[in-house]
């Protein structure tokens, strides 16, 4: 760890460094995390962006896709001059812009365990961003068995969900413990479909964020062994509590 912040980064991050449960050292802790943020969507994006400000220092990127007309609504790393470009360079570009200390690493292609697990042992904390259950298994099997500490996040018309699960202790549920059905339609997931407001992607997305930055700090509580459902049409928030199941393979 740096053993030392310059003046550029003290005053880069000086209402960060203010707050009493951050501070110097926490900045620090910031400054020298590595974080993978998979699937670079409504979800990916104001992650990675708010990540990026406060000073992340490793930042790996996944997916495949390439930007079009209908994403630039709620997918706020691109604009109209990205249409057809490559996700990952498209946002590598902004981030850069936003902090060219941020080391920024692109990955252009389809998650799959191979690839996720050539990759994972790159980083401290894991971002589940995308839209369809059999990615999410595959970084929920993954993250569980490398011990990492995964932020989902998933959203669909005004409502968002977002679980945090620290794999590091073994007592704790994955999310194949709270999607206990073995095939799960990804009709509720697919934007494409069931549509979303913009704005909700940028609200779960910077929630996910706040969860890894707590998690780098170690501050406040986390929501392991609960989901988060945000209703954001009518404003109803609850925390809902799933337990370990007998037969999962988190056990």
């Amino acid at each position: 760890m740096k053993s030392k912040l310059n003046k550029n980064q003290l005053e880069k991050y000086s209402r960060q460094i203010i707050l009493k449960n951050i501070g110097v050292l926490g900045q620090k802790k910031i400054l020298n995390s590595k974080v993978l943020i998979i699937g670079m969507g409504g979800l990916g994006c104001p992650v990675a962006e708010f990540l990026t400000r406060s000073g992340v220092g490793s930042i790996g990127i996944v997916d495949h896709d390439l930007v079009s007309l209908s994403n630039i609504h709620r997918q706020t790393l691109y604009d109209e001059k990205d249409l057809g470009r490559l996700k990952v360079k498209a946002a590598k570009k902004k981030l850069a812009d936003v902090n060219s200390k941020t080391k920024i690493n692109i990955y252009n292609f389809k998650l799959d365990k191979k690839k996720f697990t050539k990759i994972i042992k790159n980083y401290d904390y894991i971002v589940d961003g995308t839209d369809n259950f059999e990615t999410k298994f595959i970084i929920n099997d993954i993250s569980l068995k490398y011990k990492k500490f995964l932020v989902t996040g998933a959203i669909s018309k005004f409502d968002g969900h977002i679980f945090t699960f620290n794999f590091y202790n073994k007592k704790n549920p994955c999310l194949r413990c709270f999607y206990q059905e073995e095939i799960i339609s990804d009709d509720i997931l697919n934007c494409e479909y069931e549509g979303i407001l913009g704005t909700i992607a940028g609200i779960v997305g910077a929630m996910q964020a706040n969860e890894i930055l707590k998690k780098i700090l170690n501050v406040g509580k986390d929501l392991n062994r609960y989901i988060l459902i945000l209703d954001l049409l009518n404003l109803n928030f609850r925390k809902v509590k799933f337990n370990k199941r007998k037969k999962c393979i988190c056990n």
